[in-house]
């Protein structure tokens, strides 16, 4: 790096760029949709330990909380408390699907001001809720603002951002996830001291919104999307804010052009051609990547965190403080993620992240077996408690550097443009249908597996480890106009490649 600008890659794209304040704002904007998505995850958990809050919509499990001799895995079990947490995830599920459609038709930046949108009225809803079905009317509102955002986020952010630090940008989006759910620990440990406290940590669910929706309106939408829409003095306009050097935007927009040609003379239908033999390898990452990604069980231990402390010894308070110490600690793995990733790649953080998962996972099976045994008529020690804190500050840290940032980054880089807009959409669906289950489910497991839960993870973690390592090719610094080359190269994948560039990616010739 020399003088503030940059060497790319081998397809000459920026030699002489330089990383200019557009890309960065640009990128931060983008990201930031994972700030609401984060919120939602890290407000739910915090809220159902809210003594008003149960008193209004689940007295219940306040009288079983009430009731000293009931066990303690089982106290929150309630497949209606779950609805109201996992009920956003089928939205997102559906929005989702729905947004890849979308994206092509009116660009990314409108799908994000859409998103941002949709999730403030949920907010609203929510904050204003006076039953059940209003909580859960909000939810799903919610529902769509996360997975029209989720959709556009990660693919915003790969198109945008330089080879050389793609990934260092697209952590940026785990980043936003980790300060939402931080926020929202922090949020609920102060308003739990309020009688309508509740109300008010659901309601800030619409700062979050409205910066990203107002924010969205202020950037460009990526080059590669206007493109396709035709809007060609538009994308030249937008690598040159994002690029700095005029003399190299021709040859770049001229390759997305050719890019764009060939994808509308195929005229087929990206979710048809996702299934083509060639693009074997890239819809198995779309789905194994965030469906092991929710296996770890990092957002399950996100949403309950609170209710999980509460079950193994602490307060109420020191439950919600907990909370706040344990995404503290993977915010600041996330921010390691971000300097490391485009210099050690991206299969060693994986593999380093899983392992160190399961070793935690499985000691804390143990301490939680050893101390509160099967039947849990009776908290564990103070002592014990920490010990469980300290070993998922350290799983949530394996995470915040590994699964975490590096599930969104993949499937948004790995797709070439025939088929991107499916292939991220399908990505966040299996996302959100993982997380709809695991959610609605974690609960009822908890009370009939008690501690095996967390075993169950750690099998699962093994099994994603295994799999990455066989079968996840290194992207690090790979141009997207040049991936085809990794899986050409790979010892399983390249059965299905061809040894010629797709279509798709055909270089400009002379």
């Amino acid at each position: 790096m020399t003088g503030g600008g940059f060497t790319v890659d081998s397809n000459g794209y920026g030699v002489n760029a330089r990383l200019t304040a557009s890309v960065v704002i640009t990128c931060i904007v983008a990201a930031s949709g994972g700030l609401i998505f984060g919120y939602d995850i890290g407000i739910s958990g915090g809220v159902t330990t809210m003594v008003p809050f149960l008193k209004k919509f689940f007295p219940s499990i306040l009288r079983r909380i009430e009731n000293a001799k009931n066990n303690t895995y089982c106290i929150y079990d309630s497949q209606v408390l779950t609805a109201f947490t996992s009920s956003l995830y089928i939205a997102g599920l559906v929005a989702s699907l729905f947004a890849g459609r979308l994206t092509r038709a009116i660009g990314h930046k409108s799908i994000m001001v859409l998103g941002g949108f949709t999730f403030l009225v949920g907010a609203a809803i929510n904050g204003a809720a006076f039953n059940v079905e209003m909580l859960i009317l909000g939810r799903i509102l919610l529902g769509f603002g996360v997975g029209f955002t989720n959709q556009v986020s990660g693919i915003y952010l790969s198109e945008t951002a330089p080879s050389k630090w793609r990934g260092a940008f697209n952590t940026g989006f785990q980043l936003f996830i980790g300060i939402g759910v931080l926020s929202a620990y922090v949020f609920n440990f102060f308003s739990a001291k309020l009688y309508w406290g509740w109300r008010l940590s659901l309601g800030l669910a619409a700062a979050p919104a409205i910066i990203m929706g107002l924010c969205a309106l202020l950037i460009s939408d990526t080059p590669s999307s206007l493109v396709q829409r035709g809007k060609l003095e538009e994308a030249r306009r937008s690598l040159l804010r994002i690029r700095g050097v005029e003399s190299d935007i021709e040859a770049e927009l001229n390759d997305l052009v050719k890019a764009s040609e060939a994808t509308s003379a195929v005229n087929e239908d990206p979710f048809k051609s996702i299934f083509e033999r060639q693009y074997r390898p890239h819809l198995v990452m779309a789905v194994a990547i965030p469906f092991f990604q929710q296996l770890t069980g990092i957002n399950i231990i996100a949403f309950y965190a609170p209710v999980l402390f509460q079950s193994v010894g602490f307060g109420s308070d020191s439950a919600l403080l907990s909370a706040i110490i344990l995404g503290s600690v993977n915010l600041t793995s996330i921010l390691v993620s971000t300097f490391i990733v485009d210099r050690y790649g991206r299969k060693i953080l994986f593999m380093e992240g899983g392992i160190q998962m399961v070793v935690c996972q499985v000691a804390i099976a143990c301490v939680i077996g050893a101390t509160l045994g099967v039947s849990a008529n009776e908290s564990t020690s103070k002592g014990y408690s920490i010990l469980v804190l300290v070993l998922m500050c350290i799983y949530a840290a394996a995470f915040g550097w590994s699964w975490g940032p590096l599930s969104w980054l993949i499937p948004s880089e790995i797709f070439p443009m025939r088929i991107r807009p499916a292939g991220q959409s399908i990505s966040v669906a299996v996302n959100f249908v993982t997380t709809f289950i695991l959610s609605q489910t974690f609960l009822t497991m908890l009370c009939h597996f008690k501690y095996g839960t967390f075993l169950f993870y750690a099998g699962w973690i093994t099994v994603m480890t295994i799999f990455v390592a066989l079968f996840l090719p290194e992207t690090k610094g790979v141009p997207l106009e040049s991936m085809h080359k990794v899986w050409e190269q790979h010892w399983f994948w390249h059965r299905f490649v061809s040894r010629a560039p797709p279509s798709d990616l055909q270089k400009p010739t002379d």
